[in-house]
């Protein structure tokens, strides 16, 4: 009897193998060979304006219309590029979708919100929480549901859970064929799933540096559990070393802007136009660029920054002056 791939089990979303482009001139600037650093253009897999969730989803929605599910139900921040995404996927599967929202309910929406209003789920606005408040808010609008004879299928915060993180076995997989001499991954961490699935995929705690960007309080407890059970489901040994993670760069909190991502910002769209964003992606390129300047990357290491998208999040208001504002007066 033929075994099934786990790896094959997915509804497709995504625009798959996503581009992986060399960015010289940064590596450059950062005293790094020609051919060393690359950018995973993760942001361009197409679904709702792009990002890392949509491989994760292509996993989730499998597995929700396996057991027959007839609503999507997450969470995450205001400006979540999650439950944005897990909005379109809904709508491209004929889905209803339910996604929880920290805070309060702006007046004017912008950012990840005009593009929720846009695709139009049910929004429940739950207040100030933490991540695992909202976690458990995710749970209350899920029995809910339920309760009104609904059919609904939960996903956590950022699809980090090991069947989401599938999505990134899968990645580590195509990169490896896209770049066979790939020694470091580094990557944003929010909820710690594509950190978890990088790892699991190459096999390799080492070969993935995750920067933590404030959202999640327990990663070092959570990315490397994630990698062994991800591993497990994708018929792989559990990956071997330590997780590594920059927990120096979030600043203030989950959203912060901070002097090091605006840096970041402004290296990578002025050296190879490449735009990043406050919230996530910003954030691990800072952690890159500090890797490299304290010597934990060294000028022959082959990186691959991995760019999970988070385009929309640079238009929230929030972050309107910060951009605006050049540092040094340039």
């Amino acid at each position: 009897m033929r075994t099934v791939d786990p790896l094959s089990r997915r509804v497709a979303l995504a625009h798959l193998p996503t581009p992986l482009e060399p960015m010289r001139r940064l590596a450059a600037h950062l005293g790094m060979a020609d051919d060393a650093l690359w950018v995973k253009r993760d942001d361009c897999t197409g679904l709702a304006a792009g990002g890392n969730k949509a491989r994760k989803l292509e996993y989730l929605c499998e597995e929700a219309t396996v057991h027959g599910a007839d609503t999507l139900v997450t969470g995450g921040g205001r400006q979540s590029n999650h439950v944005r995404m897990a909005a379109a996927a809904a709508n491209k599967l004929g889905l209803r979708c339910t996604i929880v929202l920290g805070g309060a309910e702006p007046s004017v929406p912008s950012g990840n919100l005009v593009l929720d209003e846009l695709l139009a789920p049910e929004m429940v606005w739950a207040g100030t929480l933490d991540y695992y408040g909202i976690e458990a808010a995710i749970d209350h609008a899920t029995r809910r549901l339920i309760d009104e004879g609904r059919r609904p299928y939960a996903m956590p915060i950022g699809g980090a859970s090991p069947v989401g993180a599938l999505g990134y076995v899968r990645a580590a997989q195509e990169l490896r064929e896209q770049h066979p001499d790939v020694d470091l991954v580094v990557t944003a961490d929010g909820s710690g799933g594509t950190h978890a699935g990088l790892a699991a995929g190459l096999g390799n705690h080492g070969r993935v540096l995750g920067v933590d960007v404030g959202a999640r309080p327990d990663l070092d407890v959570q990315v490397p559990e994630k990698a062994t059970e991800t591993a497990r489901l994708a018929g792989l040994a559990e990956p071997t070393g330590t997780a590594q993670i920059d927990h120096d760069r979030f600043g203030a909190g989950y959203g912060e802007p901070t002097d090091d991502a605006r840096e970041a910002l402004d290296l990578a769209a002025r050296l190879e136009g490449l735009i990043l964003d406050p919230v996530y992606s910003g954030k691990a390129m800072a952690g890159l660029i500090a890797a490299r300047r304290d010597g934990r990357i060294e000028r022959d290491t082959n990186v691959v920054f991995l760019h999970t998208g988070g385009l929309p999040a640079l238009f929230a208001s929030s972050f309107a002056e910060w951009i605006k504002t050049r540092p040094g007066g340039n």
